[in-house]
């Protein structure tokens, strides 16, 4: 079986991560593989990836899908980052944002200018000079050929789900209403050969991407794949969500507040906001998470508060046998950048560019897992950074957040920009180093030292540099018009 050629694709699952593996693979593989999905209305899907990053538009653009008819079948507004609150000390703020900070040089990078700035009073805010921080802080969004601002999206990930359907059906992928109930495996090498749903009814296939969840029926509960647990690192597991109604405001950021037990999120869409609660269940019970949640909503409840349970990692192979896990059954990293829509996109994307169309084949098995794993661990590692990097020690939580020992992956990173501001990044890596840059400065991690070619710029020229590249900012920002006009204007 290993050298059949792959004609039929079995989705085990649909949500996001189900419907958007359909969509790649009928947009793209049109008229080379028949692309079916199984799902189950009666499960339902976990819906609470509501906050994209900006690769998101990559992928549209790759399957040819219209912005604004997707963002008007999402309810979608605009996000130019994220606003981090409490999670260097109480009472602390800062915007990690999409796109490029200040301008640097080819020896030594922004941060290294800002940094010698300090030393020299000429500098402000490490913020003040991102485009998309100032328009974020201001509510202000638009775009155009020259506007050259970087964003992503926040969506109703449920409406998503049925937008991608759509797209799909129109491309001819056969959906199949059903439970799984019955995998059947090759009795000699134990491929996936076919799965049986609760009508009594076989779905056969060549390759099964496995979309159900947390459970994991394809990828674990049947080829026992294993499962690497990050709990140790990022020790919150549970989440309480609870949609509410609009505020007056339309922010165009997702907001992140610590608590003493985790973080809260608020992410504002056209027609309601979501807000969900993450904790660790070793610090903080389920009541008394649903309890902070809904004493700290800025607006009224529209359905009941529901908890979910997670454990942080990844499994062990992403590609077993003829089976590729996507989604939830692959692993999870908390939703605290984002990223799980992400991941989704690019697992299925690598897939694409793997794609095993005369037959699985251990060497593409070995580099789709090579790479899963290692995209997996370094946003692991940028996700532990935001604990880690702290000062708060005002609960158990925290205390042990601070204190806990981390990879040496992120200790190395962590060290080499303590000591000499250098951020760096590898070719591959998902969050660059303005990101890391601005995560850890803006979470109370200021540098010893820094590159001393830039002591060499007399201080007019550093001053009038620095000046200049605000200007410009202020100058944009000034001309960008209200987030919630745009939107109105836009895609309402």
């Amino acid at each position: 079986m290993e050298n059949s050629k792959i004609k039929k694709v079995v989705i085990a699952g649909g949500g996001t991560a189900g419907w958007i593996a359909a969509a790649a693979l009928s947009k793209k593989l049109s008229g080379l593989v028949e692309v079916t999905l199984i799902e189950s209305q009666a499960i339902g899907t976990v819906g609470v990836g509501e906050a994209t990053i900006p690769p998101i538009q990559l992928f549209h653009n790759l399957l040819g899908i219209d912005e604004q008819a997707f963002m008007r079948a999402t309810e979608a507004t605009f996000k130019l980052g994220i606003s981090f609150e409490n999670w260097g000390q109480i009472g602390d703020r800062y915007i990690h944002p999409f796109g490029t900070t200040g301008k640097g040089s080819f020896l030594a990078e922004f941060q290294h200018f800002w940094l010698h700035g300090l030393t020299r009073d000429v500098t402000e805010g490490y913020g003040e000079y991102s485009y998309e921080v100032q328009a974020a802080k201001a509510n202000k969004f638009g775009k155009s050929a020259s506007s050259g601002i970087n964003y992503a999206y926040h969506l109703d990930a449920t409406l998503y789900a049925g937008f991608l359907r759509s797209f799909c059906e129109d491309l001819g992928v056969n959906r199949v209403e059903g439970k799984i109930t019955h995998v059947k495996q090759h009795q000699h090498n134990g491929y996936i050969e076919s799965v049986t749903l609760e009508s009594g009814e076989e779905v056969a296939g060549d390759l099964f991407i496995d979309c159900t969840g947390f459970h994991g029926l394809l990828i674990e509960q049947t080829l026992k794949t294993g499962y690497e647990s990050w709990q140790h690192w990022l020790p919150c597991d549970s989440a309480v969500a609870v949609q509410t109604e609009s505020t007056d405001t339309l922010p165009p950021y997702t907001r992140s507040i610590a608590h003493e037990s985790g973080w809260q999120w608020q992410i504002p869409l056209q027609h309601r906001v979501g807000n969900g609660l993450v904790y660790s269940s070793q610090y903080l019970s389920d009541d008394q998470a649903r309890e902070r949640l809904l004493n700290n909503l800025d607006s009224k409840p529209i359905n009941e508060p529901r908890v979910l349970r997670y454990n942080t990692g990844r499994r062990n192979k992403f590609w077993n046998k003829n089976c590729v896990a996507l989604g939830l059954s692959s692993g999870f990293v908390e939703p605290l950048e984002s990223t799980s829509i992400y991941m989704f996109m690019n697992g299925i994307i690598r897939l694409l560019r793997l794609f095993p169309f005369d037959g699985v084949s251990q060497a593409k098995i070995d580099e789709y897992n090579q790479q899963s794993i290692s995209e997996a661990e370094k946003i692991r590692d940028f996700i532990i950074l935001h604990y880690h990097v702290t000062e708060r020690e005002d609960s158990p939580f925290w205390h042990y957040c601070k204190h806990m020992q981390i990879p040496e992956s992120l200790a190395h990173r962590i060290e080499l920009f303590k000591e000499n501001a250098h951020a760096f990044q590898t070719g591959e890596e998902l969050f660059r180093l303005e990101s890391w840059t601005h995560v850890m400065l803006g979470q109370g991690l200021i540098p010893q030292s820094y590159h001393k070619i830039i002591s060499t710029i007399p201080d007019t020229q550093l001053k009038a540099h620095l000046q200049n590249i605000r200007a410009t900012i202020t100058k944009a920002v000034d001309k960008l018009p209200d987030h919630a006009a745009f939107i109105q204007r836009y895609c309402s």
